[in-house]
């Protein structure tokens, strides 16, 4: 996150959000280093992490805080790689995403929005990223002011590309999706996803709202990549099967096919 800031974002005057957003105004308008004004105005929210959600998430925090503010202060004389606005957008986001990602993947944040977000969210109708966003908007509207408008339309999209980022980082490239299928031909469908995509299927008793009539199921977790071959199973055996996908599974455990070979104990 360091180096997404010093080395394409805080030099053309592109803001990340939260109290990087505040800390990076802050810099353009006085001496003080972007490095200690992040670390200093997020002490109140390592207090407050600590009180609120726990020791480990507290000291995760700050450490990659702490990481963080002194990478952009080894960095800060360098300069930009790029003046292009559009490409420091868009490195720039990304490689902010890289780096959010992996410190929340490991339990951590790097930003006392965040924190604040996590605990407001458990007392309010609003999700964790709905109260982010919010916060965001008003920082940007606010470099819209200070700096100018342009400027403040190329962090939201800077953000946006992190925001994108730090999704495919935390659920992986990978993901799972559930997807249920409703068809006369359940079987073959079913032994079709075993031999072609190597994935074991559950058939699941249902019945009609309308109708009345049973009905069988078919339950499977594919990857994102796995997703046009199920369709094309679908569409060989039956063009009218009925399928729903679910996507953003946050987690898959257990359930692994065993090999036909394997005893089961």
């Amino acid at each position: 996150m360091g180096v997404g800031l010093e080395l394409f974002l805080v030099n053309n005057r592109i803001l990340d959000g939260g109290i990087v957003g505040i800390s990076i105004i802050i810099s353009q308008l006085t001496p003080a280093p972007l490095g200690v004004l992040t670390f200093v105005l997020n002490i109140p929210f390592f207090i407050i992490g600590y009180r609120k959600i726990g020791k480990s998430f507290a000291l995760f925090t700050l450490y990659g805080i702490a990481v963080m503010s002194t990478v952009t202060l080894i960095l800060h004389d360098l300069e930009p790689v790029t003046d292009d606005l559009l490409l420091a957008t868009v490195f720039g986001g990304v490689t902010l995403g890289l780096g959010v990602g992996i410190v929340i993947r490991n339990g951590g944040a790097l930003d006392g929005t965040e924190i604040v977000s996590i605990i407001i969210n458990g007392k309010t109708p609003f999700s964790t990223g709905q109260i982010i966003m919010a916060i965001n908007i008003v920082i940007f509207l606010v470099a819209g002011l200070v700096f100018n408008w342009d400027r403040a339309m190329y962090s939201l999209i800077t953000y946006f590309l992190a925001y994108k980022v730090i999704d495919i980082v935390i659920s992986g490239l990978d993901e799972s999706k559930s997807a249920f299928i409703i068809s006369q031909h359940y079987e073959k469908i079913g032994a079709e996803i075993v031999d072609q995509l190597g994935k074991g299927v559950t058939y699941i008793d249902a019945s009609g709202g309308y109708s009345g009539d049973i009905k069988k199921v078919v339950f499977v977790i594919i990857s994102r990549f796995e997703e046009p071959k199920l369709i094309s199973i679908l569409d060989d055996i039956d063009p009218e099967a009925f399928l729903a996908v679910g996507n953003n599974m946050s987690e898959v455990r257990g359930g692994k096919m065993m090999n036909k070979k394997t005893p089961h104990l």
